[in-house]
């Protein structure tokens, strides 16, 4: 649960801001009321005997540091079932990342420096006994203070290395263009895996693109593009230094992180004696409330701001950094629009007042220029988004001038007719492998019209042992998993892959077709289920009210609470839960665009995730196994959905745009994370079919699943199952 600006946190630290949030927890900014001082409180709220062992042990650990260019760690504690909490320096200034979006890319002289620091601190790390392996180097990690300071920043996915043994417990970073192949499980970790994202983030810096993917360039010989080839300025020894860093293959890379300062040092002249602290050029005065001020420009009501901050993005074009003439060019251009738009308002105006019949006239044609097509069947209202708290379901009837869907009386009458008790089994590798695919966890269950009418099945991903699930008059879709693994919640009635289903309802059923139970008994219950990470809730959209609205069911009292706004008139739907629980990923249709919104459980803090504008629409979201990326799909605001991509959003830069996945043919809907976040397995098309396929997290080794005719739709990862 998201901690409350005020609250005292272990009877010490005062929380006086979010700086971040993730799936995992938060990161906060607090007074240490015993000290007086500022302080960044990085929480996890995964609270197991397993985690909550190895987090005090590298707690204390990451306590022990003391380096220049590494912020202390004063305390840890965990509390209860609530969370572990790790506290360390609060560091003023800009990110790495924040100094790309200012200027684009950075000179020769400041990236070195930026990476010696980096070096030195990273030797100090790998140096310590037992080793400590940061695997989290990237930009947003790099903090630059207003003296010039460089700091590297974030612990919360150090590991501690104990002999020979690789990193497993704990969260695992995964950051396309920052993470080497073995991070995703190909190989073990070790220091050259830091210096790998070092290379990558001084690419990035150097480029102003991320480059490409580590793991695509290890599993499809994708080249990486030459640093020069982005940016000619970048001299050829620094980009040749930065290229070995990022080399595929670890022999090929720097061994060390001192070998790689000595590289960096001997890459320019001014840089090649330095003595004493490293100190860069400080941001400006605002960057020190960059941070905190960003999130509210961004939901200001000025659009024309918000397009001035973007996010980086793959290319496979140099990116140079525009020239002074073109940004005043472009200067010129938007006051001489600006005072255009003020003379046809005050026109208009003006002959409104003497022609209101052509002033109708003009407004009716402005109207339906901008209307746009809908991407689902049903057309609902939409309007500014009010948000209310979870209120307990007390819906009062609507008038037949209110209702915006059609309802119905009639509820799904269950015939199941009898079939062969399954035992589906699990199997478990050590790391993802392109034979078996499916990242370890080697079942999905799927709905499919291969008989005529929509069944639930479960079928391995490489296509083996195949059961049919439901056999259901009406039809059965829309499977979702227990937590556990051994129970499925679905809907039905379900006549094909539709998007809306206003007459439909809950039920649950044993992952060897037994025990079929109804949740909802009432007219239009629910579809679109989500099992919450806890068991105890499922979150569901339902028309039941007129309108489309996310609601959640607590499996513990039967009780239904609806997490909507006020007056109802905004359409949310397709829920999908962070792995904490702590909050719900969602789709949105308001001002004529589907938008991807995150709120907390209870409903609060809905906040706009990706902001594509109107010309791209946003649906489908699911949250990664770490809780650090949303995946969902996309497509074109008055396109086909046959022409439907896969995007990716890190958690942390959200209300920016969004990244393309390169995945193979399109479409590519319904994605979603394997339980190890290695694989994701999604809806296409192959020819003529419709079928389910698997790939890798950065859209390599599509492969297919289902070869049945028919089509194969909302496929559903299982968990581990837990005895």
């Amino acid at each position: 649960m998201t901690l409350e600006n005020g609250t005292l946190l272990h009877k010490r630290y005062r929380i006086i801001e979010i700086l971040g949030q993730g799936g995992m927890g938060s990161v906060y900014r607090a007074l240490d009321e015993n000290l007086g001082v500022d302080v960044a409180v990085k929480e996890n709220l995964f609270t197991t005997d397993e985690y909550t062992r190895q987090f005090r042990l590298e707690a204390v650990l990451l306590a022990n540091l003391r380096h220049p260019n590494l912020p202390r760690v004063t305390d840890h504690f965990v509390i209860g079932e609530q969370g572990q909490y790790l506290v360390m320096d609060y560091i003023e200034g800009e990110d790495l990342r924040q100094r790309m979006e200012r200027l684009s890319t950075l000179p020769d002289d400041e990236l070195i420096l930026i990476g010696i620091a980096m070096c030195d601190a990273l030797a100090y790390l790998h140096n310590r006994k037992p080793p400590i392996l940061h695997r989290d180097i990237k930009p947003g990690n790099v903090k630059i203070t207003p003296e010039g300071q460089v700091f590297l920043v974030d612990f919360g996915l150090a590991k501690v290395i104990q002999g020979s043994q690789m990193t497993t417990t704990g969260a695992r970073a995964m950051t396309p263009g920052y993470s080497p192949p073995e991070q995703y499980g190909t190989a073990r970790t070790d220091p050259r895996t830091d210096i790998y994202s070092l290379g990558a983030t001084l690419y990035a810096a150097a480029a102003g693109v991320i480059p490409e993917d580590g793991l695509t360039r290890a599993m499809d010989s994708i080249q990486l593009t030459a640093l020069r080839k982005r940016n000619p300025k970048v001299s050829r020894r620094l980009a040749t230094a930065i290229e070995k860093a990022m080399a595929v293959n670890t022999d090929d890379r720097f061994q060390t992180a001192e070998e790689f300062r000595v590289a960096l040092l001997s890459s320019r002249a001014k840089t090649q004696r330095i003595n004493g602290e490293i100190i860069i050029t400080p941001p400006p005065p605002s960057a020190e409330v960059y941070a905190r001020e960003k999130s509210d420009d961004l939901k200001s009501k000025k659009p024309a701001l918000v397009k001035q901050t973007l996010p980086i993005k793959v290319s496979s074009e140099p990116s140079e950094p525009p020239s002074t003439t073109h940004k005043k060019q472009r200067r010129s251009c938007c006051l001489v629009f600006i005072l255009t738009v003020v003379l046809i308002a005050s026109g208009i105006t003006g002959i409104s007042y003497q022609y209101p019949d052509i002033s109708k006239r003009v407004t009716n044609w402005l109207t339906m220029i901008v209307q746009l097509p809908t991407l689902y069947p049903v057309k609902l209202p939409t309007s500014t988004l009010t948000v209310s708290l979870l209120t307990t379901e007390t819906i009062p009837p609507i008038s037949q001038t209110e209702t915006r869907i059609p309802t119905s009386t009639n509820t799904a009458t269950a015939t199941i007719i009898p079939t062969t008790t399954l035992t589906p089994t699990l199997t478990i590798t050590p790391t993802p492998s392109s034979t078996p695919v499916g990242g370890g966890y080697g079942q999905i269950a799927f709905a499919s019209n291969r008989t005529g009418i929509p069944q639930i099945y479960i079928v391995n991903v490489d296509g083996s042992d195949l059961h049919q699930l439901t056999n259901i008059a009406e039809g059965a879709c829309q499977p979702d998993w227990s937590p556990d693994g051994w129970r499925l919640v679905f809907i039905s009635p379900c006549r094909g892959n539709e998007n809306i289903y206003v007459d439909a309802n809950l039920y649950i059923i044993n992952a060897d077709g037994t025990d079929m139970t109804p949740l909802l008994t009432t007219p239009n219950g629910g579809f679109e289920p989500a099992w919450s990470p806890d068991g105890g809730l499922i979150a569901f959209t339902s028309a039941r009210n007129g309108y489309l609205q996310i609601y959640i069911l607590n499996l513990v009292d039967n009780s239904v609470k609806r997490l909507g706004n006020k007056e109802g008139n905004t359409e949310a739907r397709q829920p999908a839960w962070s792995p904490s629980g702590a909050q719900i990923v969602y789709t949105v249709n308001r001002y004529e665009a589907y938008q991807i919104w995150t709120m907390t459980e209870f409903g609060q803090a809905q906040e706009q995730l990706v902001r594509s504008g109107t010309d791209f629409w946003d649906f489908l979201p699911t949250w990664s196994s770490d809780g650090m990326y949303i995946l969902f799909s996309q497509r074109r605001a008055n396109g086909l959905l046959k022409r439907t991509w896969l995007m990716s959003i890190r958690y942390e830069d959200r209300s920016m745009q969004g990244t393309e996945v390169k995945i193979g043919p399109l479409p590519v809907l319904d994605a979603m994370y394997s339980p190890d976040g290695f694989w994701i397995i999604y809806e296409g098309i192959e020819g003529e079919n419709y079928d389910i396929f698997v790939s890798t997290v950065t859209g390599a080794n599509r492969t297919r699943v289902t070869t049945d005719p028919g089509v194969d739709f909302d496929p559903a990862w299982r968990p581990i199952r837990v005895p």
